[in-house]
Formats: C-alpha cells, structure tokens, sequence
C-alpha cells in the first residue's frame, strides 16, 4: 500500500505541477489547464485515501503533516472548481489574471509532499 499511495501522490505533483507551470508561463489559463489541476486532484486523494487506509482510518488533526495535507487538499480542490468557473464564464481578464493565484497554492501543496516524504524516510 505503501508503494501504491507513493505512486498516486508522486503522480499528483506531476500533473498538478505540469498545469500550474504550463499556466504561468502561458500566463493565460486554458482549458487543458484545468484537466491537468483536476487529473492532480484525483492521484491526490486517491493517494491520501490510501495513506488513511495504511493509518488505520485515523486522521489526527493535531498532526502538523495531517493538517497541511488536508489545507492542501481543500485549497487544491477550491482552485480546481475556480479555475473551471473561470473557463465557464469566458472573461479574458479573469483568465489571464487566474495564474497569479495558482502558484500559492502550489506551494502550499508542496508542504504536504515533502513533509511526508521526510517523514517517510525518518520512520
């Protein structure tokens, strides 16, 4: 399960990556954007539910890594569904203004990544 998990987030920050980079150099968000923040979203959650699963269903808010995974998660998930807002509407300024938000939520994510990676490599 270890593995699989390892997999699905290591697969998250590479599409997730990919769409917030190929947007800000673009400086305009496109449509091909969004699937890339969405296809990250889903290795992240599907990658954070096998983490859960290996802990024995228990998430501990109290814990610095749990915590900033969840912030991540959340944020990752409110910039997917604005990002896909901002496409619907077809407002040009909006779009080229979305990538000036996406890159803190990025490294937001980073956080989570590699906390967990260190914890990893400690236990």
């Amino acid at each position: 399960m270890l593995i699989i998990s390892t997999i699905l987030i290591t697969l998250a920050l590479v599409f997730y990556s990919a769409g917030i980079w190929a947007e800000r150099f673009a400086r305009y968000l496109k449509p091909w954007h969004i699937v890339l923040f969405w296809t990250g979203f889903v290795f992240d959650v599907a990658g954070t539910a096998f983490m859960h699963k290996m802990a024995g269903g228990l998430f501990d808010l109290k814990d610095p890594h749990t915590l900033t995974g969840q912030l991540a998660l959340w944020l990752m998930l409110a910039h997917a569904i604005w990002a896909t807002v901002v496409i619907r509407k077809g407002q040009e300024s909006m779009k080229t203004k979305f990538h000036r938000y996406s890159i803190f939520v990025w490294l937001v994510w980073l956080v989570p990544y590699f906390g967990g990676m260190f914890l990893a490599m400690e236990g």
